[in-house]
């Protein structure tokens, strides 16, 4: 079953909410108090729907916490109307937007669709992470089971890209992560980062790590 976390203080509207979507199969966990929400587990939920005129703090800035501490699909409800609104809250983090009042059947549409979009996304780092298979024990990492015969430094260098598949990993993080390279304050990172590409390359035609000039590295498939 589908959990929904609905952190809405109208509690009127959001058992409205509850009580529709359960005939669709979908559990929904009201939470009208702001605070609260945030200290919440969001692995415990399947998505958020979001209110913005919440009690004690705007609900833009409940959307751009959430994000700094989860990837879960979040819907923007509300009878906000701005356009700026709008925009500040996809800027923040937010998947979708949806202005009160609606259809609860185009909220039920649009949390399957989001879902649908989102486990696709989910599909694409798991076929990532089926590539490169991470032994942390033996520590050494395998390009479909082909034992690249990494490094110490090649290893904790490509971990922390693999565990971090698509997202923009800087110098700085790569270099706090690995014990092996501080004492050289990363000076290395460049020339090591080009053996892993090397090593890599005699297995697969595909460029797997991306250099994003001033920003850092990624692994893609």
């Amino acid at each position: 079953m589908i959990t929904l976390l609905l952190v809405e203080d109208d509690l009127e509207f959001a058992e409205l909410i509850k009580n529709f979507l359960a005939s669709r199969s979908i559990e929904t966990f009201i939470c009208d108090d702001p605070f609260k929400a945030l200290v919440l587990n969001l692995k415990d939920y399947d998505l958020v729907l979001l209110d913005l005129g919440l009690p004690g703090i705007d609900g833009l800035e409940v959307c751009k916490e959430f994000r700094k501490k989860s990837s879960i699909p979040i819907i923007i409800s509300t009878a906000r109307g701005s356009v700026s609104d709008k925009i500040l809250g996809l800027q923040l983090g937010a998947d979708d937007y949806l202005p009160k009042p609606y259809d609860p059947d185009e909220l039920y549409a649009r949390i399957i669709s989001l879902l649908r979009r989102t486990k696709g996304e989910l599909e694409k780092k798991k076929e990532i992470k089926r590539a490169f298979t991470i032994d942390e024990t033996l520590r050494d990492i395998r390009y479909k089971d082909i034992n690249l015969n990494l490094t110490e430094a090649q290893y904790e260098i490509f971990s922390v890209l693999i565990k971090n598949y698509q997202a923009i990993i800087s110098r700085e993080q790569i270099i706090n992560s690995c014990p092996s390279i501080q004492s050289t304050e990363g000076k290395s990172l460049e020339v090591i980062i080009s053996k892993i590409r090397q090593k890599i390359k005699e297995h697969s035609s595909s460029k797997h790590i991306i250099s994003l000039r001033g920003k850092g590295y990624r692994v893609v498939e």
